[in-house]
Order: C-alpha cells, then sequence, then structure tokens
C-alpha cells in the first residue's frame, strides 16, 4: 500500500530540515549560508502585493516574499508561493538562448522556499522546491525539481540520522563486490584505482572511508544550487541535483542525486530522454539521446551518447562511450567505445583503449564464474567479435584479433597482437606487432591524446606518451621472455640437445646470445611458451629475431628522450621542446 501522508496546507514549504535544529538556528540557516544575498532583499510593498494578487499569485503568507530594489511585479503571474521566497531583480527584458526566447520573470509555476538570483526565468514549473537558481538562469516547462533536506548529491556519504545501509557505493571492477569505493565529486580515476586494489588493507580502506566522508558536511538541509547562465528546458524530474554555471539540460526524463559541474569555461550538457541517477559528472561532459547512467563517475570532458549505459562504472576524462553497455568497470582517460553490439563487463582498462564492433569483454556468460576481472594495460584494442573470459590480463598497447578466446589469457608482452588460430588450434602472440607493422599509429599515440585533452584543470598529469614507465617495465620483461623461449627452442631441436639439466638461466643466456647474434637462425625456429593461457595447448611467438632487437632500441629511445628532457639548456635557443629534439 501507497504510505500517503496527509498534512496540514499551511506546513507546505516549511518545516525542511525533518532532525533537531541546531540551538538556535532556524531551517533557513544552511540555505543563508549557500546564498550570501539575503541581506540584498526587502518585503513587498502594499502596491506590489496588490499587483501580484491581480495577475492570479498566491501566497501563504505575503510577508515571507523578499524582493529586490529593481522588482517588477507585473513579471510574476500565475505563481502559486510556499513559505519563503526571496526574487533578485525582474526587468523587462527577454532571454534568448538556441532561439529560445522567453521573457524575465516567474510565470505558471509553484514554488516552495527558494531563492532567485537577477533576471531568471520560470516557466511552467508545475513544483520547484528548494532551489537556489544564479543569475539569469532559465527554468521551463519542467515537471518536478526538488530537494530533500538529505540530499547528497551523488556523493558516497551519509547524512545525520541516516542508516549505513543508505550508502551508495560504486562496484567497480567486480560484478560480485568486494571493490566498491565511494565515489566523491572530484574524485581521480587514480583514487579510484587505489580503492578497489589495496583491499587487503584494513586501514588504508578506512582511511579512503574517511578522507570523503570529511570532505563534506553531514548536516541536513543544503538546497540544490543551479549557477548563472544555466538552461533547464523540457525535463520532466530534477531531484535532489546540484547544477554549475552555463550548463544545459533539454529534455531529461530524470535526474536524481547528482552533482553536475559546469563552468563558463567546460559547459556541461544533458539533452534528451537521458535518465541518470546516483552519480557525479564532471565539467564539459556531454550525456544525449536516452542514456542511462546508474551509480557513476563520469570524469571531465567525458562523453556518453546514443542509448549508452554506463552502471556501477567510473569514465575517465576525454573518453566516449556511445550505443553499447559498460558494467561494473573502471576506465581511465582516452577511452573509446562506439558499437551498439559492444559488451564491457568487471573490466579495469587503463585508457588510451578503443573497443570495436562486437567485443565481448568480460561477460560472465562465458567465463567459469561471476567473480572475475579483466585487467588491461593503455592501448588494450580488442578487435572485431572478441570474447573474452574472466580472469584475464594484458599488457599496454595489445591488439587483439578477431576469436573467440576460450580460455583465462595473461598477456605479458607488450604491443603484441594476440591471434586465436583455430585452424591449428595454438594461440599466437606477435611481439612489438606496432612497432614493425604500424609505427605510425603508435607514435600517434603520444600526441593525438595531448591535442583531444579538453581538460581546462589538469590537476593529474596524464601520460600518453606510448614509451612510459609502465610500458618500458613491461619491456624489460618481454625481453626476458623471449631470451628464455628462444633458448628452450634451440635446445629442443634433436642436434642441440643437451646432456645436462638446463636452468632457465641457461636458456637464457643462450636465447640472448642468438636473438643478439644469430637472427637469421632464431628465424627457422618455432618459439612456444607458456603462461600466457590458462590452456593446454600450444602457445607460439612469432617474429621474434624481429622484435626482440625493437624493443632494445625502444628501450635505448626511451632513455635518451628522459635524458634530453632533463638537460638544462646548453645553447641559446634550445627550449628541450619535441620540435627540437
Amino acid at each position: 500500500m501507497n504510505n500517503i501522508q496527509k498534512r496540514p496546507l499551511s506546513d507546505l514549504g516549511y518545516n525542511f530540515i525533518e532532525t533537531t535544529l541546531p540551538k538556535g538556528k532556524d531551517e533557513y540557516y544552511l540555505r543563508n549560508e549557500q546564498w550570501s544575498r539575503q541581506d540584498q532583499y526587502r518585503k513587498l510593498t502594499a502596491y506590489e502585493i496588490e499587483s501580484l494578487v491581480r495577475n492570479d499569485n498566491t501566497s501563504d503568507d505575503w510577508n515571507i516574499i523578499f524582493v529586490s530594489n529593481e522588482f517588477d511585479p507585473q513579471l510574476v503571474q500565475h505563481c502559486h508561493f510556499f513559505g519563503m521566497v526571496r526574487i533578485g531583480k525582474l526587468e523587462p527584458y527577454y532571454l534568448e538562448f538556441h532561439n529560445l526566447r522567453m521573457p524575465v520573470g516567474l510565470y505558471n509555476s509553484t514554488i516552495c522556499a527558494c531563492d532567485f538570483g537577477d533576471n531568471v526565468v520560470v516557466h511552467n514549473v508545475n513544483y520547484l522546491s528548494h532551489y537556489i537558481l544564479g543569475n539569469e538562469v532559465i527554468v521551463a516547462n519542467v515537471n518536478e525539481m526538488a530537494t530533500t533536506d538529505y540530499a547528497k548529491f551523488g556523493n558516497g556519504i551519509l547524512k545525520e540520522g541516516e542508516n549505513e545501509n543508505g550508502r551508495i557505493w560504486m562496484e567497480l571492477c567486480n560484478e560480485n563486490g568486494g571493490r566498491s569505493v565511494m565515489p566523491f565529486d572530484g574524485m581521480l580515476p587514480g583514487d579510484a584505482y587505489l580503492w578497489t586494489r589495496y583491499r587487503d588493507d584494513e586501514q588504508l580502506q578506512q582511511q579512503f572511508k574517511s578522507f570523503t566522508e570529511k570532505q563534506f558536511d553531514k548536516k541536513r538541509g543544503y538546497y540544490g544550487m543551479v549557477g548563472d547562465r544555466t538552461v533547464i528546458k523540457n525535463c520532466k524530474m530534477i531531484k535532489d541535483v546540484t547544477i554549475g554555471t552555463d550548463a544545459y539540460l533539454k529534455g531529461a526524463n530524470k535526474l536524481k542525486n547528482l552533482t553536475i559541474n559546469s563552468s563558463s569555461e567546460a559547459s556541461s550538457q544533458i539533452g534528451e530522454g537521458c535518465e541518470m541517477v546516483n552519480g557525479i559528472i564532471g565539467y564539459g561532459c556531454r550525456v544525449f539521446y536516452g542514456v542511462k547512467a546508474v551509480r557513476f563517475v563520469m570524469a571531465s570532458h567525458s562523453q556518453l551518447k546514443y542509448g549508452a549505459r554506463l552502471i556501477n562504472s567510473y569514465l575517465g576524462n576525454n573518453a566516449t562511450i556511445s550505443c553499447c553497455e559498460v558494467l561494473n568497470s573502471l576506465i581511465f582517460p582516452a577511452h573509446e567505445q562506439h558499437h551498439n553490439n559492444s559488451f564491457l563487463c568487471a573490466a579495469l582498462i587503463m585508457g588510451q583503449s578503443n573497443m570495436a564492433a562486437g567485443a565481448t569483454i568480460g561477460s560472465n556468460h562465458n567465463s567459469r564464474g561471476a567473480d572475475g576481472e579483466i585487467i588491461a594495460g593503455r592501448g588494450f584494442w580488442p578487435g572485431l567479435c572478441v570474447s573474452l573470459k574472466h580472469n584475464s590480463r594484458f599488457a599496454s598497447f595489445t591488439l587483439i584479433s578477431k576469436g573467440n578466446y576460450m580460455s583465462e589469457l595473461n598477456i605479458s608482452i607488450p604491443f603484441s597482437l594476440v591471434v586465436n588460430d583455430e585452424h591449428e588450434n595454438r594461440l599466437k602472440i606477435m611481439p612489438g606487432y606496432w612497432f614493425l607493422y604500424n609505427m605510425y599509429a603508435i607514435a600517434r599515440n603520444s600526441w593525438k591524446y595531448v591535442d583531444r585533452d579538453k581538460r581546462t584543470d589538469k590537476q593529474q598529469l596524464i601520460e600518453y606518451d606510448y614509451l612510459a614507465p609502465d610500458s618500458v617495465e613491461e619491456i624489460f620483461q618481454a625481453l626476458a621472455i623471449m631470451e628464455t623461449a628462444t633458448g628452450k627452442a634451440w635446445y629442443a631441436l634433436p642436434e642441440n640437445a643437451s646432456k645436462k639439466e638446463l636452468t632457465e638461466k641457461d636458456l637464457r643466456k643462450k636465447g640472448k646470445d642468438l636473438l643478439k647474434n644469430s637472427p637469421e637462425e632464431v628465424a627457422k625456429l618455432t618459439i612456444l611458451s607458456k603462461g600466457f593461457e590458462n590452456s593446454s595447448r600450444e602457445v607460439e611467438l612469432l617474429k621474434v629475431h624481429k622484435a626482440y632487437p625493437l624493443f632494445v632500441e625502444m628501450i635505448v629511445l626511451y632513455a635518451v628522450k628522459n635524458i634530453l628532457a632533463a638537460e638544462k639548456p646548453s645553447f641559446p635557443g634550445f627550449t628541450g621542446s619535441s620540435e627540437h629534439r
């Protein structure tokens, strides 16, 4: 049975804070802290009250309707006021935005305990409750726009008197939980990464939780805010949402428990048919056309489009997801996923990644169990119709060829092409594929993402160079793997069989010698390795004799670039820029 409560009409617009108020405070004390202009308002004159009544306006108490000196009562028509309302300048102008032209003023709306800046436009708002609107805000054709006294605006905190089971957690990286984080405004991908990875350190986990809770006030009674010049039109429901300046919301179905960051330099937009609940939206974000997002964080300048679904996930800066479904994932900056039939679930993607059509990454329906994860380094690129299983791990810049990979993978060699050869029933890995066949594309990675980085606040350094500490460390590991596998392949030949038991050190020494001094001999070997796939079938390394010297060259290149970058200018005109290097 629906619990519909019946209360006196005289209570509407009052008693906003349901818990006990601090001593000497009224229900408006937090509202007054948020809106510092309360001393700029005055009471209505008798003439203004008469004009308002003549224009079909009502109030339960005209004595608590406050206005500025430049208030024109003719610009308030057919409105119903409850509780204390403060109205800024209303002057005979109209505001125009994208060919929407509307006169300044309040029209055909029910307003409960709100504050308005100067020259606002409020048209046909069925219910506007406990909001503070800045200057030149346009709100038109909205069914419901309200704030509750326990509003958390998408942050994973609790207000006074709330139970722990009411806290919003974001279940990252694993469908079955176990890596939950408390979302908060300003969360960086590195914050989420640290929180999800070190789960065995209980003291650290408790500190993360404490840091988040200390960042926000637990007191009840904060109002929703709408920043200057924000435009909201044709939306159905906006509840417990705080919005920055210069945002544009049009045609959204449901926006609930959100922080929408926006500024004049980085305006955020939410478009038609979108439904977003329990989340944080960063500066300069774009959300359009039927998007569904629940328990999420969108870092600055990220995009959701064309029916995308983002659930229990963190989407990094300058990333785009359209059409498809992403669940329980932590995605670092510069991720691209555009195809309707791609699916990403329970994954940690380290950025600069791209998902092809038909890729199914991390579905528990094609794995051995529901509790699993996929970890992929930077530059992860699964090709057409790639199907991967939990648990799998991929080194930086791994390119996966079309195919159904039936077993868990551990690809520890970076810049590789991974191929499922069904004809030979063998997994094949080509180390250094990008350096061998598409050096332009991998070099382009170092500057194209810098050019595409639209962040206005670059508080976190994002590494986009394909040669960086993560990838170079993996190259060192790859050299050891290739040396060992080459030595083993050489000794596997009947004519090279050793009478003594060979250690890994022996195999690696021989492999290194062959790769450095006899690459033509290595080219004739069938080099097999283990530890790349959780199966009994063979794994073959391709073109090792070509990849090995390239990996060595890349290590030298990385070292020289960093030495040059660290050196001080030694002659006039040298800036240390990439142009001169």
